[in-house]
C-alpha cells in the first residue's frame, strides 16, 4: 500500500483537482485507490458530490474511532472532510502523540489499498505534519507562475524535518506542473526554473488549463466521466501512467 501526501503550502495550486483526478485515474487502472481529505475547506469530498457528511476525518482524529470511508466506485473510496477540521489544529496540540495520529488511523485499512492519496490543507499545521508522518512519498503541484515555488524551501524543510525525527522513509516522488497555458512564452522559463530547483524530480507530464475541470468538480464528479475527450482528461491520464510508472 503506497501512501501518497499531495501537498502544497499555498493555495490555488490545483492540488485538490490533483488528488481527485489522479484518484480516479489510479480507479481507473483497477488500483483499489484510497482519498483522505484532511484539509478543512472539504473541496476534494464536495469535489465528489458528498456534501453534509455525518462523519469525518474529523472524528476518527479527535475521538480515535473507526474511519468513516465512503465508496465512490468500485475501486475508489473517500475518507471525507468536514469544517470541524478548522479546530482539530487547537485540539491537537495537547494530545500525547498528536503527530503520528493519522499514520495511527491507517493501520486499520493496511493491505487494502494499492494506493492512499492525502489531500492536504495549503498550510504547514499539525495536519500537514500528520499527513506526512503518515506518508510514503510526497507530490507536489506547482502553478505554471513566476511566484509558483516562492517558499518552497520552506515546504521542503518540513519534509526534511519529518524525515529525520518521524518518517525516516519519506521521499519528495515527484512534482508537477498545474495551470500550464502553452501559448505563453513565461511558461517554458517557468518550467526550467522549477527543472532545475527540482531536476529528475520534476514530472513529464504538465496539467493544461481547462474549465472543464471546475465544472466537473461543480458535477461532484471526475473528469474521465465529465470530459473524457478533453485536454485536462489526457493530461491527467498521462500523468496517472507516469505516477504508476515512477512511484
Amino acid at each position: 500500500m503506497k501512501i501518497i501526501a499531495i501537498i502544497n503550502h499555498k493555495g490555488g495550486t490545483g492540488k485538490t483537482t490533483s488528488t481527485l483526478n489522479i484518484g480516479a485515474g489510479l480507479a481507473r487502472a483497477e488500483k483499489k485507490t484510497l482519498l483522505i481529505d484532511i484539509d478543512p475547506q472539504s473541496n476534494l469530498t464536495e469535489g465528489l458530490g458528498l456534501r453534509d457528511v455525518k462523519l469525518s476525518i474529523y472524528d476518527s482524529i479527535k475521538d480515535d474511532t473507526a474511519l468513516p470511508i465512503e465508496t465512490i466506485s468500485p475501486y475508489l473510496d473517500i475518507i471525507p472532510s468536514s469544517l470541524d477540521l478548522l479546530g482539530a489544529e487547537i485540539e491537537l496540540v495537547s494530545r500525547l502523540g498528536r503527530e503520528t495520529i493519522l499514520k495511527r488511523l491507517l493501520k486499520t485499512v493496511e493491505g487494502k489499498y494499492d494506493y492512499v492519496l492525502i489531500d492536504c490543507a495549503p498550510a504547514l499545521g499539525m495536519l500537514t505534519v500528520n499527513a506526512l508522518v503518515a506518508a510514503d512519498t510526497v507530490m507536489i503541484p506547482l502553478e505554471a507562475e513566476y511566484f509558483a515555488y516562492r517558499g518552497i524551501d520552506r515546504l521542503v524543510s518540513i519534509i526534511s524535518d519529518v524525515r529525520k525525527h518521524y518518517n525516516e522513509n519519506l521521499t519528495i516522488g515527484g512534482v508537477f506542473i498545474t495551470k500550464i497555458n502553452p501559448r505563453r512564452i513565461i511558461t517554458e522559463q517557468i518550467t526550467e526554473s522549477i527543472k532545475k530547483y527540482f531536476n529528475d524530480k520534476l514530472f513529464d507530464t504538465s496539467i493544461r488549463i481547462n474549465v472543464a475541470l471546475v465544472e466537473a468538480q461543480l458535477k461532484g464528479i471526475d473528469i474521465f466521466e465529465y470530459a473524457p475527450a478533453s485536454n485536462a482528461a489526457v493530461d491527467y491520464a498521462n500523468l496517472t501512467d507516469e505516477i504508476l510508472a515512477k512511484i
